[in-house]
C-alpha cells in the first residue's frame, strides 16, 4: 500500500476505521471471545449489521468466527485473530499520534 502525505491519518486501515467494525474490535480486543448477541447488545446495533461487518473483518482475517450449540441453541463466538489484535494496536497507535500531533509540524503558523 502507498500512503501519500506525513500525516499520522494516512496509515488508519480502512477495514477497521468504519465506526461498526471498530466498535467490534475494540469489543473483542478487551475480551478472549464474545457470543454474537453480547455483542450485538454490547456496540448496538441489529443482527443483520453486524453480521455484514463480521464478514468484512473475517475476510480482512481480523476476526474469527466459531459456530456450536448449547444444548439444541445454535450459537457463534467471535473472537480477535492476533493479525486483528495487532492491526487493533497498530489503528490505536496512529490515533494516539493523531491525538498528540506528532505527525504534523510543531509550527502552527503554516
Amino acid at each position: 500500500m502507498t500512503i501519500n502525505g506525513s500525516h499520522p491519518r494516512h496509515h488508519l486501515d480502512e477495514i477497521i476505521h468504519a465506526p461498526v467494525r471498530l466498535s467490534i474490535v475494540a469489543a473483542l480486543a478487551a475480551v478472549k471471545k464474545a457470543e454474537f448477541r453480547f455483542l450485538r447488545d454490547t456496540i448496538e446495533v441489529s443482527d443483520s449489521l453486524l453480521s455484514k461487518h463480521i464478514v468484512t473483518l473475517e475476510e480482512a482475517g481480523y476476526v474469527r468466527v466459531q459456530k456450536g450449540f448449547v444444548g439444541k441453541r445454535a450459537r457463534t463466538w467471535l473472537s480477535l485473530t492476533e493479525r486483528g489484535r495487532q492491526a487493533f494496536d497498530a489503528y490505536v497507535s496512529v490515533l494516539q499520534k493523531i491525538m498528540n500531533n506528532s505527525g504534523g509540524t510543531s509550527d502552527a503558523s503554516h
